[in-house]
């Protein structure tokens, strides 16, 4: 029988961490049919793709993205794709889009995820015919979804759905018992559904969009803990996982996670979990040392199932004017972003009384546990309309003028106009040691691209290829921290088999979804900056990855969909290759090291 798509002589990866061998496969209706030390029979083949002195390995799998409104907009989600993603999960950090209505889901997705709101809105608008999970699965499983999706349900959804999104974020409010349980049959009704579990937020930096309650936490963070353990008892009875994150301003509420993960107190089975955020950051250097051993030590002894997810490159931002998340571990940040109106922001970045608070805060926040750095000389301009400024950090300036360096911020957006200062800094995962420690380290997992979502602030659609670039280097430098195969399996079968997915290997009697990587294209294109006009955002420049010579080929569901950043025709319109991917038995991948 002839084949539908053969990867002739390729170095093979089974995604399990095996050594990888040369084989050619065939790919016969969506499945991976032959697994071949011969060459197959080109006959009748209508794509054969030469892969010898490249690698063909089972598509990426990004456990942690925000393209719940995307989805919607282009179901081919080409930012990942085109970098070797076959699979996305959806409905991260408390968000999703199933059960709360059109306004309450634009209001909790837009201002977090940092997605212009009307084009968050105009999607649900109108694409959202559900009011139901099964609904919802449905509606993503007819739309000509390019990469395969699953999803978690939000806690924030479910609150919102319950309480209204009013009382959901009032901090006087507490579900009664009838709600508690109205919450839970709702997810019941998800799991049932096929979503993979359920997602929360801890930590009280992400605000609200829209009018209403503008600026208000995300409602799943004025959840008691006695609302959290309702819920996540129907994940222990249904198996299925919580992704969440502790509140970073209590590091002791990270232990409450682990808690309820073990089967301890008279519970049967622990709770898979996976945590934001494992990384060496800045602003605490030491915690790096801290998240593996104590999380192996907690697991150990507590008998919980945590893993911390990890972005295994440095975690870099940018930042037009105070746009960026991290203001909002400042109160007076939080004002400022409450400001939509231009002028009015700038009115207030230059008021007296607001710097003198500014100030405090900021100074007071130097001695707590922070996502930011706080470093005024560790960020620096690289748009300005004042030329003389580009290149500079905004603490050298305050040297140069005899400030303070929050002032010389302030100052600086003012004279220029707010959004017309961009500026970047790294803030996490910047000592190539530490990165190199976390990427092989067994109690956390990758993730944490938030592809989709910081359309302007960060790019990490192409971590898997960044990781591999750094495994090869440093085996080329005779100082290995992880092997190739090994490092795949990260990227796979090893998070697939943690949230339940069917996915991961590349195996004879697997689905077909695969990346063919060429090794010499994983230069320095990888860590490149670079733009793009999105048409589906109004013509927003968005930051992206283009490395298109490492990417050979993507395939989805037996699919070529991609060729050195070329789609296929009608690819994310009329052409369907991924689909919605519900909930599997938990499966196990053997890891070889």
């Amino acid at each position: 029988m002839s084949y539908d798509i053969i990867i002739r002589d390729g170095l093979w990866f089974d995604g399990t961490g095996r050594s990888p061998q040369p084989r050619s496969l065939g790919i016969r209706n969506g499945i991976v049919a032959a697994v071949s030390t011969e060459p197959l029979d080109e006959t009748g083949c209508p794509e054969v793709i030469d892969a010898a002195g490249k690698w063909a390995v089972p598509g990426f799998i990004d456990v942690h993205t925000h393209y719940d409104a995307e989805v919607l907009l282009d179901p081919g989600l080409r930012e990942s794709v085109r970098h070797g993603v076959t699979t996305v999960l959806l409905g991260n950090c408390s968000l999703s889009t199933v059960y709360a209505d059109t306004a309450d889901a634009a209001d909790l997705f837009s201002r977090v995820e940092a997605v212009p709101r009307e084009y968050v809105f105009g999607a649900l608008q109108a694409e959202k015919t559900w009011s139901t999970a099964a609904d919802y699965v449905a509606a993503l499983e007819n739309l000509p979804l390019g990469p395969n999706v699953g999803s978690l349900i939000g806690h924030s959804d479910l609150r919102t759905a319950v309480l209204g999104l009013g009382r959901a974020t009032d901090p006087d409010v507490r579900p009664s018992d009838a709600e508690l349980e109205r919450m839970a049959a709702l997810l019941d009704e998800a799991l049932d559904a096929g979503l993979l579990g359920m997602s929360g937020m801890d930590a009280a930096i992400d605000k609200l969009d829209g009018d209403r309650y503008r600026s208000r936490a995300l409602p799943s963070t004025f959840a008691t803990w006695r609302e959290r353990r309702k819920l996540i008892e129907v994940l222990r009875r249904r198996r299925r996982i919580l992704q969440s994150a502790p509140n970073v301003a209590k590091p002791s509420s990270a232990l409450l996670f682990f808690l309820s993960s073990s089967p301890m107190f008279g519970r049967r089975k622990p709770v898979r979990m996976s945590l934001l955020v494992s990384a060496d950051t800045k602003s605490a250097p030491g915690a790096v040392y801290v998240f593996g051993p104590g999380t192996r030590l907690l697991n150990a002894l507590l008998g919980s199932q945590v893993r911390l997810q990890h972005l295994p490159v440095p975690f870099t931002l940018y930042s037009d004017g105070i746009d960026l998340p991290v203001f909002e571990e400042f109160g007076a940040g939080t004002a400022a972003l409450h400001l939509r109106d231009q002028l009015q922001r700038n009115k207030l970045l230059a008021d007296i009384d607001y710097r003198r608070e500014f100030r405090r805060e900021f100074d007071r926040k130097k001695l707590g546990p922070a996502l930011w750095h706080r470093d005024f000389y560790d960020a620096v301009i690289v748009e300005c309309p004042d030329k003389s400024l580009i290149g500079k950090s905004f603490g050298a300036i305050a040297d140069e003028r005899g400030v303070h360096p929050l002032d010389a911020f302030l100052d600086v957006l003012v004279e220029n106009g707010e959004r017309n200062v961009r500026w970047t800094t790294t803030v996490a995962n910047h000592r190539p040691k530490q990165l190199d420690k976390l990427a092989a380290e067994p109690s956390i997992h990758m993730g944490f691209s938030d592809a989709g979502a910081h359309l302007r602030n960060m790019a990490f659609y192409n971590y898997p290829l960044r990781l591999l670039r750094r495994v090869l280097d440093a085996q080329r430098a005779g100082s290995p921290f992880l092997s190739v195969e090994r490092a795949v399996y990260r990227l796979t079968a090893e998070v697939a088999d943690w949230f339940g997915l069917d996915a991961g290997t590349l195996r004879q009697g697997d689905r077909a979804d695969f990346v063919v990587i060429d090794p010499a294209g994983l230069d320095d294109s990888v860590d490149g900056y670079y733009e793009e006009a999105v048409g589906f955002y109004g013509g927003l420049r968005r930051m992206v990855n283009r490395n298109d010579a490492a990417v050979v080929a993507t395939g989805v569901g037996g699919a070529v969909v991609c060729r050195h950043g070329e789609f296929r025709d009608g690819y994310g319109k009329t052409a369907k290759s991924g689909r919605f991917l519900r909930a599997a038995g938990h499966q196990h991948h053997e890891a070889h090291v």
